[in-house]
């Protein structure tokens, strides 16, 4: 991964650590670090609602999920942040059947996760009561939404119903409206073993024309794919001039997978992805090309639902909080975290019946959540391992330098900051834990004579 450029100096030791089961820190020798910034080089701005998370759009099927009454759930998203972006979608959008008629039993389930998302496969319903819980859920955290459309199995005519309805109830919190799910996969699965970006566009523009009929104040964003990049710069060019309710350019990212694969491993995780900043440079360049926003609209750590001791771990929210940073310092303009039930990498996990909880990518999320409205600013870190990255933030009130230790080494990070009115500690008992992951704020006491130590395993955030 590239390296942000600082303006200062460092260098110093430390001794602490934390023991892993894979990786013995205790026995490792400690990293030295020189820390700069240049506070008056400016990188990207980070929006509000930069922070998002990502749900199943079957999740509707239960109006009780999303709604007023779900006020634990209100609650943590409101913790990660008071203006940030749910998107709805995922695999089980294309089977969704909207309907005016609600349902006289109760919803077939409670929550719908990532992990169960493709043993959907039969139409749930969705109906105005499930749209006005969830205008009263956005009300309450004060997110937006970006809506998933049936676009791969659904008939238009139905969609477009779905899409004046959603905009009558959902308002000013509606976001866009996304037609299909990860089109670039359907070759074989929705459509024929030909399907081709050419094919997919002459289905979207079709699509297109027919809500906007039925909702001419419509908003879209897309295309949403999977993968597959030559459909993200094909699909800005082809908006750009016929389609100017476009509003933003979205698609996925997981850093591995499939789950279950073999090699997918906390180690993985954790290495630098070469293809990332790649896809991610090309992603963005398209969308600023033709003045659009780009947002990851769904994505995670492994996908197919997460793996069982590499998703649910330390490791996860540590790869969370840099790939969040790194993802903002090349313009992108938001995040949305795939989750949702018992997912193995769903930041929050729970449904109505047992209660909800934090795993531990929330708190990778959370620490995030205070450059949200900031300005990076340049930024360089001179380590021998790439596995220990920094980043350096600027709001109306101070500036942001964060130090995210990936490595079994403790970090010695020497800086010309001088003063630290608060910092945060990410950390847990080893980068393979489940539990004991904690995000705590404590007094400034990290900088001393212009050094501060980053435990093995850990993130400090630093205000100045």
């Amino acid at each position: 991964m590239k390296r942000r450029e600082f303006l200062s100096t460092a260098s110093a030791a430390a001794a602490f650590c934390l023991a892993s089961p894979l990786l013995r820190a205790q026995d490792a020798a400690p990293i030295s670090g020189t820390l700069t910034i240049d506070e008056f080089a400016t990188l990207a701005a980070i929006p509000p609602d930069f922070i998002g998370l990502s749900y199943e759009s079957a999740q509707l099927a239960n109006p009780a999920f999303f709604s007023a009454e779900n006020t634990a759930l209100i609650a943590l998203f409101r913790e990660l942040s008071d203006q940030g972006v749910l998107r709805l979608g995922g695999g089980t959008s294309e089977f969704t059947a909207f309907t005016t008629e609600e349902p006289p039993a109760a919803a077939p389930f409670d929550a719908v996760g990532p992990d169960t998302s493709k043993n959907v496969k039969s139409d749930t319903p969705i109906t105005p009561g499930s749209l006005r819980n969830l205008r009263a859920f956005l009300d309450g955290t004060g997110w937006r939404c970006l809506y998933g459309l049936n676009l791969g199995r659904g008939p238009i005519s139905r969609a477009a119903e779905e899409a004046f309805y959603a905009q009558q109830i959902l308002g000013s919190s509606l976001i866009a409206f996304q037609l299909g799910n990860e089109p670039d996969a359907w070759r074989n699965r929705y459509r024929p073993a030909t399907w081709s970006y050419a094919d997919y566009w002459k289905e979207w523009s079709a699509a297109h024309a027919v809500i906007v009929a039925r909702v001419p104040k419509a908003k879209f964003a897309g295309p949403d794919v999977s993968n597959k990049m030559p459909y993200v710069t094909g699909f800005a060019e082809d908006v750009k001039g016929s389609a100017p309710d476009v509003v933003m350019l979205t698609s996925h990212y997981y850093a591995m997978g499939p789950a279950g694969a073999p090699g997918i491993t906390i180690d993985k995780l954790l290495s630098t992805d070469p293809k990332l900043e790649r896809d991610l440079q090309i992603a963005i360049t398209a969308a600023h090309g033709v003045g659009l926003p780009y947002r990851m609209s769904e994505g995670n750590s492994c996908w197919n639902g997460g793996q069982p001791g590499v998703s649910d771990t330390l490791a996860s929210a540590l790869w969370v909080a840099d790939m969040m940073l790194d993802f903002a310092s090349l313009g992108c303009a938001g995040v949305n975290l795939h989750g949702g039930g018992n997912g193995f990498y769903t930041p929050i996990a729970g449904t109505l019946a047992e209660g909800f909880t934090r795993r531990p990518e929330y708190f990778g999320m959370e620490i995030i959540k205070h450059f949200a409205g900031a300005e990076l600013i340049r930024s360089k870190l001179d380590c021998t391992n790439d596995r220990v990255r920094a980043y350096a933030a600027r709001n109306a009130k101070s500036t942001l330098a964060i130090v995210i230790n990936k490595s079994n080494q403790p970090a010695a990070i020497h800086t010309t900051l001088r003063h630290a009115q608060k910092q945060w500690l990410l950390t847990g008992p080893a980068i393979d834990a489940k539990q004991g992951v904690t995000l705590a704020e404590s007094g400034a006491t990290a900088l001393r004579k212009g050094a501060f130590q980053v435990p093995a395993y850990s993130a400090i955030l630093l205000e100045t």
